[in-house]
């Protein structure tokens, strides 16, 4: 399939009045369409707009109800636990973000967990967030199982992501990465442009390594590092499920299973006041020294450019240059939708 490139601000446009279409409010509608087109723009195609269709067959079959408000439902100072009601993630996220910041102010640092919620795109949108506020920021979240115990041929826990952002006095460093060699959304993007996936992403349901998307969507996802990659997904998996009283392991749903099913994943949030740290002068020239340091470490032979974390998104929203690129498929499927929803707008 052909790439298009589509100005971003007519995507988001689309994407927004989609969204406003199956009853989420104006505000919500454009957060959550933001959310998406950011990570197109920066080349996470599996966390963009190829989700749309997914997330509006999950509100109309009812799983995700766009006209939830996440609540308090414990505080115990720094420590809050937040009941998104199975809404949007992007609207229990931002609400989670706000209580983090709000309360690393007061304390020095906070954690806000998340319970019942839905997909939260790619962490650093959120992680970042945080760090613009001059605060080191963590987005953390559980997903269903996905990846099996090393040595083990059964899915056991999910491939679940982390990003960590620091703030620098510009860009901030950004960490970002799923606990699987590859995310399940890449492998989805390949299966649907007919394309094959590297060894080493996935196994076959025999735990036979796959280069076939198909067979890998049936499969396991294999964690990167292996028992290291592994180890990480558990304790990730209990930071956000077991401390917000929310699902763990097998007890989050399939996101692409029986859309009237909630997804119910966990999600957490870390808040941390870096403008308190080194007697009050703050981390940002640190981090920002650190990353021109690894940006002017010795290359290996033939690579011309070494990159800081975060410095490759940044790179391609650059050269973006405000533009999406989308295949021509999902170009169509996004126009059907909005001509069935009766959305003017056309991509």
């Amino acid at each position: 399939m052909a790439d298009i490139a589509l100005d971003a601000d007519a995507v988001l446009r689309l994407a927004a009045a989609l969204f406003e279409a199956h009853g989420t409010a104006p505000d919500d509608a454009r957060e959550l369409a933001d959310m998406l087109v950011s990570a197109d723009l920066e080349g996470v195609a599996s966390h963009g707009c190829a989700l749309i269709p997914m997330y509006l067959e999950r509100i109309v079959a009812g799983s995700v109800l766009p006209s939830a408000r996440p609540r308090v439902a414990e505080a115990h100072g720094a420590l809050i636990a937040v009941d998104a009601g199975h809404g949007l993630g992007s609207v229990s996220s931002r609400f989670a973000v706000a209580a983090a910041v709000e309360a690393a102010r007061e304390h020095g640092v906070a954690l806000v967990s998340v319970r019942h919620a839905f997909h939260f795109g790619a962490g650093a949108y959120w992680a970042r967030r945080i760090a613009a506020q001059g605060m080191i920021g963590c987005a953390f979240s559980n997903t269903r199982p996905l990846m099996p115990a090393p040595g083990g041929a059964q899915r056991v826990v999910g491939n679940n992501p982390l990003s960590i952002a620091f703030p620098s006095g510009g860009d901030p460093l950004v960490v970002d990465m799923a606990t699987s060699a590859s995310a399940m959304g890449k492998i989805r993007n390949a299966a649907a442009q007919g394309k094959a996936i590297p060894s080493g992403w996935a196994t076959d349901d025999q735990g036979h390594d796959t280069t076939d998307p198909q067979a890998a969507i049936a499969g396991m996802l294999l964690p990167t590092g292996g028992p290291k990659g592994f180890g990480l997904a558990v304790a990730i998996d209990l930071l956000c499920g077991a401390l917000s009283g929310g699902a763990v392991g097998k007890d989050v749903r399939p996101l692409y299973g029986d859309p009237a099913v909630p997804y119910d994943c966990a999600h957490a949030f870390i808040a941390i006041d870096a403008a308190r740290a080194n007697a009050g002068q703050g981390i940002a020239a640190q981090v920002a020294r650190f990353a021109q340091d690894i940006r002017d470490s010795a290359r290996a032979p033939g690579v011309d450019r070494i990159h800081a974390p975060g410095d490759l998104e940044r790179a391609r929203r650059q050269a973006a240059r405000g533009r999406c690129a989308f295949d021509d498929g999902l170009v169509r499927k996004l126009n059907a939708l909005a001509e069935q929803a009766g959305v003017p707008q056309r991509l």
